[in-house]
């Protein structure tokens, strides 16, 4: 099948340093870590699970020049991403720490780089055209040297330009105003459970899911609840909840991203709604039973999940 709507990318490129740990150390302290990975992640995480189900991306964000760079770039040629900015040359790449515990929860650390240098000129040289969908972080509205520029340029996209919001796990650092206005151009806005809750003020679930819809999701919202899957509320109609696949944790890092990345290339694809959620649930499956990011399955991979998931609901 040919799929000639795109993704374009914001979220930021950056190289993980993940380490296997049993517990996150006390000030002062010092734990040896049992495995460990330096690999391409942040912004990848999602487009390479885009691009694996047979949809292009495009990184629209800025790598620069130096070793982390390298593996960036290198990994964005494996899954065949776009990179259409020119290098920042004197920047490399930021990088994130990232420590896995036994209960595969990731506890982070960041340092920023050449992603910091994207300009507004950058944004407008891109060919975004109708029924293209754009993916934005929480991270590229947070800050206040890139959420004027992010901002103004979604405030110049045409409505028929599919807009998707991820705030991400530092929802309440947006500052109000620019959350607002991200809100209101998203037409899917993307999160897990504790971070509709915070967008809402809701404690539970059904609530916390009703509530989001209403201030945000032209066309919907999708809320991920880990183990027992999403709940998926298109507007105007009533909330369904997709199942989660049985898995073995090894690692949660990048699993909201891979589901974001599998449920839009799914729509971009023409795939229903409810399809393209469990189609994330089986992806996300997989991606957590490994250790690292950007560890989502290929399409044909995704597809036997689900028909064996659909065989054994059938009376």
């Amino acid at each position: 099948m040919s799929v000639s709507a795109r993704l374009f990318c914001l979220d930021s490129v950056m190289i993980d340093i993940v380490v296997r740990i049993d517990r996150v150390p006390e000030s002062g302290s010092d734990v040896l870590a049992s495995e460990h990975l330096i690999t391409c992640g942040g912004g990848y995480n999602a487009m390479s699970a885009a691009a694996r189900q047979g949809v292009s991306a495009i990184y629209a964000g800025r790598l620069g020049r130096g070793p982390f760079s390298s593996v960036a770039r290198s990994s964005l040629a494996h899954d065949d991403i776009v990179e259409p900015f020119v290098a920042d040359e004197t920047h490399d790449a930021g990088f994130c720490v990232a420590m896995i515990d036994d209960g595969g929860e990731r506890t982070f650390i960041t340092s920023p780089g050449s992603e910091g240098s994207l300009r507004l000129s950058h944004l407008a040289s891109l060919d975004v055209q109708g029924g293209d969908y754009v993916l934005v972080s929480g991270y590229n509205v947070m800050y206040p040297e890139s959420a004027p520029i992010v901002l103004e340029w979604l405030s110049n996209l045409d409505n028929d330009v599919l807009v998707a919001f991820d705030p991400s796990n530092r929802v309440m650092d947006v500052p109000p105003e620019n959350l607002r206005s991200v809100l209101d151009r998203a037409d899917w806005t993307l999160c897990n459970e504790t971070e509709a809750s915070l967008l809402t003020g809701e404690d539970s679930l059904d609530e916390s899911v009703v509530a989001l819809a209403k201030a945000t999701g032209r066309r919907g919202v999708v809320v991920r609840h880990g183990a027992s899957g999403c709940t998926v509320l298109v507007k105007n109609e009533v909330p369904v909840r997709v199942a989660a696949f049985e898995t073995t944790v090894v690692d949660t890092n990048g699993a909201g991203d891979t589901h974001s990345g599998v449920f839009l290339a799914e729509l971009a694809r023409g795939t229903d709604v409810l399809e393209a959620a469990q189609r994330g649930n089986a992806a996300s499956a997989v991606a957590i039973s490994v250790l690292g990011p950007a560890t989502c399955p290929d399409r044909d991979v995704v597809s036997a999940m689900v028909q064996r998931a659909s065989r054994s609901t059938t009376p």
